[in-house]
């Protein structure tokens, strides 16, 4: 029978927790590019059409930048206090921003020229956003508690809400329809409102604060595409409306710790991302509204942004940082080159070459990979095996030299695994006494010292008891005669007792542990 030579245990690792395929997604935005503002950057918005320039509202400027650069390609200062909102229509050609003055201003982009001036608000407003279905609309949202609807080429307001009672300072035209507006106040609610009667068509929230006294001022407010559902942010809670059931809370979320500042959707809406005074972006599905991704960041968030194509992410900060992030586009996103070289083959090219270029690609395939001659069919080929050279303790161990094989598996080079599979291989042979039989000072004192590194394992950590306390058996009536093993013994023993009281408070405090979630879960 041949000998088997010995195969060490493979003790389980502890597996590393990987990145979700959301997680290396959302890690993909790399290459973060800072830019420190005289003020906090207050706004921030991504035009609709390509190239994506994004406009970032801090101080009394406007600053739009490239994305491809992140450089500023224009900044528009001429206001008269400091600047709120600065937003991009659709097709990229105007921006409308308002100011703590009151005063509504639509530019040129591209001259920066002062194109249309609505002096009507008494104080800051704080929201001047188009209209997504009517692009001569724009909405303003004012400190004067009054909501309003433009007509740009008129500078008339088509209709004015005045159902708020505190301060307004955010809202948004529907999608779906221009007539609808949602808008959220400070007094607490969440209100839609038609231009058509000029009425409030629905009102929700109107929270109580923690203290009993007033209301949480809602923050933020979102509505989805489809126009059916709308989201609210007040103070860390985030708030789900279905508006087709009449304003009803679907659902009510706290995975914030401070004030909710920013919302905002990917591409297909599929994620909501929220930016708060606690440093933290987090990343929703809004399948199911469980939190996918967190993002940290250096100072308290006051707004963000996620550019059309889902390629930057940026947020601004109370500190005056602009913080952009960027990921590249995978192929199968569409590339130019992808879709240049789907038009090519769809072209008359591949009917004129009929197929044949792709067969000479594979007959240059198979040409590179045909295999050498094998001679006959029938002829017997006889393999030599080469055996495989053992180790030095397996060469004793099939002696049956056990001492030997002992000493030669406690060397430096030999993992401690194999070591202690050897062990194991003696004790199945009842030969581990043997092994450690008729043993001097100086020939123990290498198995001591073995144990007492391995003796806090948890790999190992039986064996070296069970291996210890043979020695202690075999050894016992010499003890005294060799300081150097009294004091191995003694380190043995006090390592030994360290780690029972490590274990020990470990029991105490899991038990801690279970008693406060036992706690928990009963007063939820």
């Amino acid at each position: 029978m041949d000998y088997h030579p010995l195969v060490p245990r493979k003790h389980a690792k502890p597996v590393p927790e990987r990145h979700s395929s959301e997680s290396r997604h959302w890690r993909s935005f790399k290459t973060p590019v800072f830019v420190k503002e005289y003020a906090p950057v207050t706004s921030i918005h991504f035009a609709r059409s390509k190239p994506h320039a994004y406009a970032v509202t801090a101080a009394s400027r406007v600053h739009i930048y490239a994305p491809r650069t992140q450089k500023i390609t224009k900044t528009i200062a001429r206001f008269k206090d400091v600047a709120r909102s600065g937003f991009i229509r659709d097709d990229g050609k105007l921006l409308v921003a308002g100011d703590d003055s009151g005063l509504i201003q639509i530019f040129d982009v591209n001259s920066r020229a002062i194109l249309r001036s609505i002096d009507a608000h008494k104080q800051p407003v704080y929201v001047t956003k188009f209209s997504s279905l009517d692009h001569t609309r724009v909405l303003s949202c004012s400190d004067d508690t009054t909501v309003r609807l433009w007509d740009v080429p008129s500078q008339s307001a088509v209709a004015t809400f005045t159902a708020h009672t505190d301060y307004v300072r955010s809202g948004q035209v529907s999608t779906t329809d221009p007539h609808l507006v949602l808008t959220g106040s400070y007094d607490g609610t969440v209100r839609i409102f038609d231009s058509r009667t000029g009425e409030c068509e629905l009102v929700m929230g109107s929270t109580p604060g923690r203290s009993g006294a007033g209301t949480v001022p809602i923050e933020q407010v979102l509505m989805y595409p489809s126009g059916t559902v709308a989201l609210s942010a007040a103070g860390s809670i985030l708030r789900v409306w279905d508006l087709v059931a009449g304003g009803r809370c679907l659902r009510a979320m706290s995975n914030h710790q401070k004030t909710v500042t920013s919302l905002a959707f990917n591409a297909n809406t599929s994620r909501l991302l929220t930016g708060g005074l606690d440093h933290m972006v987090k990343v929703y599905d809004t399948s199911n509204y469980n939190v996918v991704h967190t993002m940290r960041y250096s100072a308290p968030i006051i707004c963000l942004a996620l550019s059309p194509d889902e390629t930057h992410i940026a947020v601004g900060m109370s500190d005056g940082t602009l913080s952009v992030r960027r990921r590249q586009p995978k192929a199968s996103e569409g590339t130019t080159a992808l879709r240049t070289s789907e038009a090519l083959r769809a072209t008359t090219l591949e009917s004129f070459l009929g197929g044949a270029f792709s067969d000479i690609g594979q007959l240059r395939v198979r040409d590179r990979t045909r295999s050498k001659p094998v001679g006959d069919v029938d002829e017997f080929k006889v393999e030599s095996k080469r055996r495989r050279r053992l180790k030095a303790y397996d060469r004793y161990l099939k002696g049956f030299k056990y001492s030997a094989a002992l000493d030669s598996a406690l060397q430096k080079k030999v993992p401690p695994a194999t070591t202690f599979a050897l062990i194991q291989e003696l004790l199945y042979r009842d030969g581990l006494r043997s092994a450690l039989a008729g043993r001097d000072d100086v020939l123990l004192e290498p198995i001591l010292r073995f144990l007492l590194k391995y003796i806090t394992d948890p790999r190992f950590g039986n064996m070296v008891c069970d291996v210890a306390n043979l020695i202690i058996d075999m050894y016992s009536p010499v003890f005294g005669q060799s300081p150097t093993i009294d004091s191995l013994f003694l380190r043995l023993r006090r390592k030994l007792e360290v780690e029972l009281q490590l274990q020990n408070d470990l029991v105490k405090v899991k038990g801690a542990l279970d008693m406060l979630f036992a706690f928990a879960a009963l007063s939820a």
